[in-house]
């Protein structure tokens, strides 16, 4: 899995590239920690996500809770597959989809 972060004044774009698993999602929750501070809206970059495990959930419902109190976040670009994860686990109630 690759991570790439883009800063915009206080936004932050996180495009993932790859599998979101048990093995990769600490590296993601890392990364989205380290770079809140200030940040008010937090766009979350799937276009290049091939596969989300219920680890990879987690990180995305930690990331929710946390812009919840200090903005929002989205989640963009999502593939057939990965929204399908989204919908049976009822993510798509919980995030903002587009």
């Amino acid at each position: 899995m690759t991570i790439e972060k883009k800063q915009n004044g206080s936004s932050l774009t996180i495009a993932v590239q790859g599998r979101l698993d048990t093995t990769t999602a600490p590296d993601l929750e890392k990364e989205i920690k380290s770079g809140l501070d200030g940040v008010t809206e937090l766009i979350m970059d799937f276009e290049k996500l091939d596969y989300i495990s219920s680890a990879g959930l987690r990180v995305l419902l930690s990331a929710q809770k946390v812009m919840s109190k200090q903005g929002s976040m989205k989640v963009i670009h999502v593939s057939d597959l990965v929204m399908e994860v989204f919908e049976v686990t009822g993510f798509t109630d919980i995030l903002t989809i587009e």
